[in-house]
């Protein structure tokens, strides 16, 4: 006689119908997860047990998946689910069994895996450093390098390279100067150590920008003033009702929000300065990579004795390389050197001499132009990806640079960031930008770099993203 007895269902997947009775009188979040502890402490659910879909407990239990989301990643954390990539949402191993007798205490929550993936702005593609030609230049420079380029080193930096950059920046990014206004340096970070003992008075900074760069140019005495940013940059406008004595921009391309400064501003910055002797330091940081059009010129063009032009190699080659350079307002060389020391205690004179070639042998135009191409598409597969997986995420900033903007509904900010650890993925908010005196509304958001991973990782790194987006 055949076997009438009906055969167990199978765990839970993605699909799968997941019954789950909310509580009255609670929160929406907060009743989907009692509703779920209670049915991994009956056992209903069993380790590791595939749980539904953001989406689709969603459409079941008639909530918005950004709740159905937070309630995963507050359970995760809780350490009663666990989320890994390519496996979905499962019951932890370690979650409370079956109640017998008194209740047990819930295992801790465990950590996040070790991010598979890096979304975090700042870093170019390493794999795409032109080492052959890097190489080649390095020969090059190092058979042509006269006897006295082996001793102590110019706290000017090389002649060679001052000579190559006065150029290049003329020609790529409409600086005007010449070789004995142009100090080379071991990156931005360096210029600003350089540059702040030398000015007096507080400082102005975009209300969004790095910590790190507000925290050099601060003092325990001496606050950073936040300029309000809108769709046309930071609003320069109100920097005559400041106190500040210099003002720190990111002109071409805002970090992080992305936009570039309005022409007027552009102009309301140079006026200040001159009314005012103040001065206007220039973060030319990714000034070459624009994709929709031809790149903004410099803002140090408008003016060149009252605008200091700062730029380095830390996204066009590699921030391992630590090369930068100021294009400084004539009053303000000798003090800038006097400040250094009298010799080169920071940047590779071999390295110095290679960049020189690399510029002179059309090397370094090659690499922007191959970088600009690929950093563009990738940038068209994290905008098409968006377009695809998560229409109601909107892309900001202008087509330019290493990273994008992420819009995110209100609130929705830390329980994304969370997702996205648990997903494997490194990833910044917008928040951790935010100047603490900022007075213009919070805007959640991610600052999606799209320039470290290499191209056969990127795919994935945009599957984790989409996983994490509410």
């Amino acid at each position: 006689m055949a076997d009438s007895r009906v055969n167990p269902a199978p765990p839970a997947d993605p699909g799968s119908d997941l019954h789950l009775d909310l509580r009255p009188g609670r929160g929406r979040r907060a009743a989907l997860m009692d509703a779920l502890r209670d049915a991994v402490r009956s056992g209903r659910l069993t380790p590791g047990t595939r749980l539904p879909s953001y989406r689709t407990l969603a459409t079941d239990l008639g909530l918005a998946r950004n709740t159905v989301a937070e309630a995963y990643a507050e359970l995760v954390a809780e350490g009663w689910l666990t989320a890994r990539q390519g496996s979905g949402t499962r019951v932890a191993a370690r979650a409370t069994p079956p109640e017998r007798g008194p209740v047990r205490r819930a295992a801790p929550a465990e950590r996040p895996p070790r991010p598979s993936y890096d979304l975090r702005p700042g870093s170019p593609d390493a794999a795409s450093f032109p080492r052959a030609a890097w190489l080649a230049s390095a020969r090059r420079a190092l058979t042509a390098a006269p006897n006295d380029a082996f001793g102590a080193g110019d706290p000017r930096g090389r002649a060679e390279l001052r000579r190559s950059l006065a150029g290049y920046l003329a020609r790529a990014r409409g600086v005007r100067t010449d070789p004995d206004r142009i100090v080379v340096c071991a990156g931005f970070a360096h210029a600003l150590r350089l540059l702040v003992p030398l000015l007096d008075g507080p400082f102005a900074v975009e209300s969004y920008g790095l910590a790190f760069h507000r925290g050099l140019l601060e003092t325990p005495a001496r606050a950073t003033t936040a300029l309000a940013i809108d769709e046309h940059g930071a609003r320069t406008g109100d920097l005559p009702a400041t106190t500040a004595r210099a003002v720190l921009l990111t002109a071409a391309h805002q970090f992080p929000t992305g936009g570039p400064l309005h022409p007027a501003r552009r102009a309301a910055a140079v006026d200040w300065a001159r009314a005012t002797g103040g001065l206007v330091l220039e973060d030319d940081y990714d000034g070459e990579f624009r994709y929709d059009r031809q790149a903004v010129g410099a803002l140090q063009g408008l003016d060149p004795e009252r605008v200091c032009y700062l730029g380095s190699v830390s996204k066009s080659l590699s921030p391992a390389l630590r090369l930068g350079w100021m294009v400084l307002p004539g009053h303000l060389v000798d003090e800038v050197l006097a400040e250094k020391g009298e010799r080169e205690a920071w940047t590779s004179v071999t390295d110095q001499l290679t960049l020189a070639d690399f510029i002179d042998s059309g090397g370094y135009d090659r690499h922007i132009r191959r970088m600009r191409l690929r950093y563009r598409r990738r940038r068209d597969q994290l905008v098409a990806t968006l377009a695809e997986r998560a229409p109601h995420v909107r892309v900001t900033g202008i087509a330019a640079g290493l990273h994008a903007v992420l819009r995110l509904p209100p609130g929705t900010e830390p329980s994304v960031l969370k997702g996205a650890a648990w997903q494997g993925l490194a990833v910044d908010g917008l928040a951790a930008y935010r100047h603490p005196a900022a007075t213009t509304p919070v805007q959640d958001g991610l600052v999606v770099g799209y320039g470290t991973p290499p191209d056969h990782a990127f795919p994935a790194a945009l599957d984790a993203l989409c996983r994490a987006l509410p």
